[in-house]
């Protein structure tokens, strides 16, 4: 019960910084900024739950495909759970299907028992018979002429027979100290195991006090936030309304620009119409001059030959051209619209709407100062929330749990250490035991393979049966010590076989193999398993709650996965600590805090009284009285009626289709002086002309749309103001709850973090996992698989005495020396053949030497 509830209050310790987001209501958005909390420190765990048998696994396989053989059958799940469940009295209700599956264990257990308990007798009347000469104990060999087939036959099945006895006895041998040898393997695995525990038990605080520690990110970041309420709040706020605003006081803007426009086209229309007045009266006096001159000159005799009349008369008659096209002292000027608009202009209305930017540019701190008590309220909430984070995790003896957990794996450690000396000595006794068992059949082994040697070196062919050397005699005696022997041992080897067998197999079909497929958690996560109340065995045991979902495998593979104990656990469901570490707590208190925020802009003006004045009074102006058609009448005429190059150049012409003369010269040089006109009188004057069209053009355009642009200005100014003054209550309530939203985010990603790195990086399970795969690697890969590996080439070895007993007592007629031996060529062609019965001792009289050779 001690490490029950040190379990327990270390889970609670680790669920201590927990924070669950249950907030109902709208979904809070996204955070401005992701925080960043850093990586959680973790430990680095030793141990390496794997085991790679070497070379000696290709045993290990022989012997797994041998138990397959035997126990081909699938595990059975179904009736080891109603085994278990009824306490293993389901086995005489379920008999026969136990019987079924063990069957093979059956059969091979009974063949095993059978040849223990025969082998016995069976040697017992081999040796009564042989003792009265029967059985082959006669010292008398029949002589045929396959004897040295025969014997070879023997000798050959014999030495394989003995080959296959050894390479089971070195199976075994490899087997057992294979054991042994891993007994160091045993102790790393187990001291690795007990370090990641000290490291996990180390390594949590460290963690915990990391993720509190965190809060100060937090922290800082709603710090920042607040103490920067103006720009981030009423950033947004000044942004939303901008939206509105920024429009009404861009086109009052442009209005002032409008104004400068119609005065800068006013007095252009005013200085070039009087340009063009003046310019013109001089023109027409030119012009008059001109035409008068060139009159008189076509008054020249010349004119009257019939070869210049026509020229005269056509030059005399363009003369009429030769005058203004356009009056402009007809034209009223616009002095009393320029100064209309002079006077509107001394209102600087740029300056005004600078003035209405200004203030709505001020909203930032208008934020700022009038959410100043509310700040600091949350401010103290924050000192507030962070000095119970840190509280509550100091009512929970965390450190002093795990001191006391640390000192209780160095006890354990201890106490193993304890174990190690009679770990040693039992296994040496076990080693001891698995030799002497190997070291009988090695006796046997000594004498077949010393019998086979005596006997092949030491055979003659030459010699009779009476007359075989020492050595050869020796060889068959050793043969028969070996049979002997095997008497003797082989009973007491499968005794022990079937025992290891029938225990060795069934755990590792029982037990190892289906740990290595899962499906062993399977059984110990039935329901109502371990207890008929509960349905799961873990949370019963642990918390008195066998509904929750916790079972074997969840938690094994969490832990395989290094997942934190937390959510290996589900002390999420557990514990109950959400109460207080409830986002909803923090959202309602920020909320709380945030109701009393009530921003009024109402002082915001966008543009005073002064400035709508001065947009109406340069409507007023008169600029829309302006007679456009008649500028623009007089503008499309021209300068002159005429084009005077075109008419300068024509004269040119005409004149040098005279003869030379006083009227030639006369005509060029009018004509010159009509281009002097042109470019010192006219050009100016069409300059004149196209700057008084551009701003006609432009005042027409201006007064065309300007009571309707006015108004629509003075509109959306209006609204703009009215949006400030009456309706941005939504407005500010919109982006207060983004704002307060932003807020709790923070809260929350700091949530989600701790959530995450519980579930995942702190105190992570990984050793539970690593001792169960410990506990597998020691049970079955070092003990059982050795140990059946034992028993498995043991029992070839075993097995294989039988024909070894047959070979040698066969074969051990060929080398011992016999007291008596035929005496005829082939015994099977004497007639006496088909006596019932003789006497054997006078049918064939023992001789003390060989028979000649004339005899055979």
């Amino acid at each position: 019960m001690l490490w029950k509830t040190g379990l327990i209050f270390l889970c609670w310790g680790l669920t201590s910084g927990e924070l669950q987001d249950r907030q109902s209501g709208t979904p809070a958005a996204p955070a401005r900024t992701t925080l960043d909390f850093g990586l959680v420190p973790s430990g680095v765990y030793d141990t390496v739950a794997y085991y790679e048998p070497g070379a000696i696994g290709i045993l290990f396989n022989m012997m797994h495909a041998f138990l397959y053989v035997v126990q081909p059958n699938p595990f059975p799940e179904d009736l080891v759970i109603r085994v278990a469940k009824d306490k293993f009295g389901a086995i005489q209700s379920e008999y026969q299907k136990v019987i079924y599956y063990e069957l093979g264990f059956v059969v091979c257990a009974a063949l095993g028992l059978l040849f223990t308990v025969l082998l016995p007798l069976v040697g017992l009347l081999f040796c009564l018979c042989r003792c009265c000469d029967n059985c082959g104990g006669e010292m008398h060999q029949r002589q045929r002429k396959n004897a040295d087939c025969l014997r070879g036959l023997l000798t050959t099945l014999l030495l394989t027979t003995t080959f296959i006895i050894t390479a089971g006895v070195l199976c075994a041998y490899a087997a057992n100290q294979n054991l042994s040898s891993q007994l160091k393997s045993m102790r790393r695995l187990v001291k690795s195991n007990l370090k990641d525990l000290h490291t996990f038990a180390n390594q949590t605080p460290a963690q915990i006090d990391y993720l509190i520690s965190k809060y100060d990110t937090v922290k800082q970041h709603v710090l920042h936030d607040l103490e920067n309420v103006g720009v981030i709040l009423g950033g947004r706020i000044h942004e939303e309304l901008g939206k509105d605003v920024q429009p009404a006081l861009n086109g009052v803007l442009s209005m002032t620009g409008t104004m400068r426009d119609t005065k800068d086209a006013l007095e252009n229309v005013s200085l070039s119409l009087e340009t063009l007045q003046e310019g013109t009266v001089k023109l027409q006096a030119n012009l008059s001059l001109v035409r008068g001159s060139l009159s008189n000159a076509l008054n020249d005799p010349v004119c009257t030959h019939p070869q210049s009349f026509e020229i005269c008369h056509n030059i005399r008659s363009t003369l009429p051209k030769l005058e203004i096209a356009a009056n402009y002292s007809s034209l009223t000027d616009v002095t009393n619209q320029l100064d209309k608009v002079n006077e509107v202009l001394k209102t600087d209305l740029g300056q005004i709407v600078e003035k209405g930017f200004a203030s709505f540019n001020d909203t930032p701190n208008l934020v700022t100062d009038q959410t100043r008590n509310i700040v600091e309220g949350v401010k103290v909430l924050l000192d507030d929330v962070g000095s119970n984070v840190t509280t509550f995790t100091k009512l929970f003896p965390v450190h002093s749990t795990l001191t006391n957990f640390t000192k209780m794996i160095s006890h354990t450690h201890s106490q193993i250490e304890d174990i190690y000396p009679q770990v040693d000595q039992m296994d040496f006794y076990r080693w001891i035991c698995c030799i002497t068992l190997c070291c009988m059949v090695v006796l046997i082994l000594t004498f077949n393979f010393l019998g086979l040697l005596c006997g092949i070196l030491g055979f003659d062919r030459h010699a009779t049966p009476t007359t075989r050397g020492c050595v050869s005699n020796t060889g068959g005696n050793l043969l028969m010590a070996g049979v002997g022997f095997s008497f003797l041992f082989s009973w007491v080897l499968m005794g022990v076989i079937t025992a290891l067998f029938l225990a060795g197999g069934n755990l590792e079909k029982l037990v190892c193999e289906p740990f290595q497929t899962r499906q062993l958690f399977k059984v110990l996560d039935t329901p109502n398993l371990a207890n008929s109340a509960w349905k799961n065995f873990i949370p019963g045991y642990l918390y008195n709650d066998p509904e929750l979902d916790l079972t074997a495998y969840s938690l094994y593979s969490n832990c395989k996965d290094n997942r934190g104990i937390y959510s290996a656990l589900h002390l999420d469901k557990v514990f109950n600590i959400s109460a207080f570490f409830n986002t909803s707590v923090y959202s309602k208190d920020v909320s709380r805090k945030f109701e009393g925020m009530k921003v009024d802009l109402r002082g915001i003006i966008l543009l005073e009284s002064e400035g709508k004045q001065n947009l109406i009074s340069f409507t007023e102006t008169g600029i829309n009285e302006i007679d456009f058609a008649a500028y623009l009448e007089e503008v499309n005429k021209g300068v002159t009626r005429i084009d005077l190059v075109d008419f300068a150049s024509r004269l040119d012409a005409q004149a040098d289709q005279l003869s030379k003369g006083t009227l030639q010269t006369s005509l060029k040089g009018h004509a010159n002086t009509i281009r002097q006109i042109h470019i010192q009188q006219v050009i100016p004057l069409e300059k004149s002309m196209s700057t008084l069209n551009q701003s006609i053009r432009l005042l027409e355009r201006t007064s065309s749309d300007l009571p309707v642009r006015v108004r629509d200005v003075l509109a959306a100014v209006d609204a703009a103001q009215y949006l400030i003054s009456h309706n941005a209550t939504f407005v500010i309530n919109q982006e207060t709850e983004k704002y307060k939203q932003t807020i709790i985010g923070y809260f929350k990603q700091y949530i989600d973090w701790i959530r995450t790195s519980l579930a995942l990086e702190v105190a992570t399970c990984k050793p539970l996992s690593n001792i169960v795969d410990t506990a597998e690697i020691l049970g079955c890969s070092f003990l059982l698989d050795s140990m059946n590996t034992f028993w498995f080439g043991l029992g070839c070895s075993t097995l294989f005495l039988l024909p070894s007993i047959i070979l040698s007592v066969k074969l051990a007629k060929f080398y011992r020396r016999m007291d008596t031996e035929d005496v005829y060529d082939d015994i099977e062609t004497i007639p006496m053949k088909t006596i019932p019965t003789y006497d054997t001792m006078t049918r064939f009289p023992r001789a003390s030497a060989p028979p000649r050779h004339a005899d055979w």
